[in-house]
């Protein structure tokens, strides 16, 4: 029989996994986790957003410079795919309120469950608590046990499933990255996705709103000078200890990362009352009461919380201008200096990763023919809403049709995903 290494038990290698076993190929996945797949159930523990219901053309659209080459594994498994094979797993999904696509259970243990009993009845092995080394002289692939034994897998076709290398502790900490670098394999640097930003707030401000929210703001990124301005995303952030968390500053990271990488320093600008005009604010702001407190003024005029409020006199050092125009302004574009990001280790995902380059069009390297590539072990990145786990999954498909291809195998039996 013809046999298959998936070395990464997360969803780009099970779905691979699942693509092969039910082409009638013998498939080994080894992980070094003992469980799998440990941070695909991570994610399901605040509820699964297993994809996005946009159509496939906005979606591409989040992938950025990797869109292109995304394009082809999106439409040989997209988001309808996905819901699809959820459902035969016996987890029908619903859109919810923001278009993001859950299960019904809303939780990732029971797929999670139905998954590996459906890899099991197709035959497929799991061999956990293999660390992948590489290869050994002969070509083989080469894995040290947790007591420091090593072994060698001897396969047909290997599928790369390693993840990047955020959450370490869950098995992805982009230790691969030197073993391809050693056989010529260009990767582009790991970097922190999906990750909160580092400001150098007061010790009164830290101390009295982390870990408050500002509900329904619009997060831009102040342009250089000359440069082009970046599109404000709306949404909640989190005031931490250190600096900012959510949503819009995940989907504004590249953005974020370029001004740090440009100046060591980036500028946000927060809206905080983004479905206002700046005329109406003013209008507003002066109505002010004799007696009012600055803070009362703001509650009173543009109910302005709090948080809100604290941040509004942090801009300004303490102080807020009486002027309502100059009020208004600032409350518009309330300026935070960015000092960083938070480590890769506390990243919801990485950027970086093997470079589109070194991978042909069905995800083999050209270096090491027979060698393919899932996940985001690539250089892709996205923002959360289901597009992470989506481009997983596809590239997870196109890659074992890859596999498929590259071995002369074509007709699936019953199970799993059509190939």
């Amino acid at each position: 029989m013809t046999r298959v290494a998936v070395v990464g038990g997360g969803p780009a290698g099970l779905i691979a996994a699942e693509v092969l076993a039910g082409a009638g190929i013998g498939v080994t996945v080894h992980d070094r986790m003992p469980s799998v797949p440990r941070k695909f159930l991570l994610a399901g523990h605040g509820g699964l957003n297993i994809t996005h219901s946009e159509d496939v053309g906005r979606m591409l659209e989040r992938y950025g410079a990797s869109a292109e080459r995304l394009a082809p594994a999106l439409a040989a498994f997209g988001p309808d795919d996905l819901r699809a094979w959820c459902a035969d797993l016996g987890e029908p999904t619903f859109v919810g309120s923001s278009r993001r696509v859950f299960p019904a259970s809303f939780r990732a243990t029971p797929l999670a469950r139905a998954w590996l009993a459906r890899l099991a009845g197709l035959g497929v092995r799991l061999e956990r608590r293999q660390r992948w080394e590489g290869w050994g002289d002969d070509g083989a692939l080469r894995f040290r046990a947790e007591d420091g034994t090593t072994s060698e897998v001897r396969a047909d076709a290997t599928v790369l499933a390693l993840g990047g290398a955020s959450w370490p502790r869950l098995g992805s900490d982009g230790g691969w990255v030197p073993v391809l670098a050693a056989r010529g394999v260009e990767v582009a640097a790991l970097r922190p996705a999906n990750v909160g930003v580092r400001v150098g707030w007061s010790d009164v401000f830290a101390e009295r709103f982390a870990g408050t929210p500002l509900k329904h703001v619009a997060v831009s990124v102040r342009p250089p000078v000359g440069g082009a301005p970046v599109p404000a995303v709306r949404g909640d952030a989190m005031v931490t200890a250190a600096g900012l968390e959510g949503g819009p500053l995940y989907a504004l990271g590249v953005a974020v990362r370029e001004a740090l990488d440009a100046d060591g320093r980036c500028v946000l600008e927060l809206d905080l009352r983004p479905d206002r005009s700046t005329d109406e604010l003013v209008e507003r702001l002066r109505r002010r009461r004799p007696k009012d407190s600055a803070s009362s003024w703001l509650r009173r005029a543009l109910g302005l919380d709090p948080v809100s409020v604290g941040l509004l006199r942090e801009a300004g050092g303490g102080r807020l201008p009486d002027d309502p125009d100059a009020v208004a302004a600032l409350v518009r574009a309330v300026p935070v200096v960015v000092t960083g990001t938070m480590p890769i280790a506390r990243a919801i995902s990485t950027a970086g990763g093997v470079a589109w380059s070194d991978v042909d069009p069905s995800f083999m390297l050209h270096r090491l023919p027979g060698t393919f590539v899932a996940g985001e072990m690539l250089d892709w990145e996205a923002p959360t809403g289901g597009y992470l786990l989506q481009a997983s999954f596809s590239t997870g498909v196109a890659a074992a049709r890859g596999v498929l291809k590259w071995l002369g195998t074509s007709e699936p039996s019953a199970g799993g995903p059509d190939v």
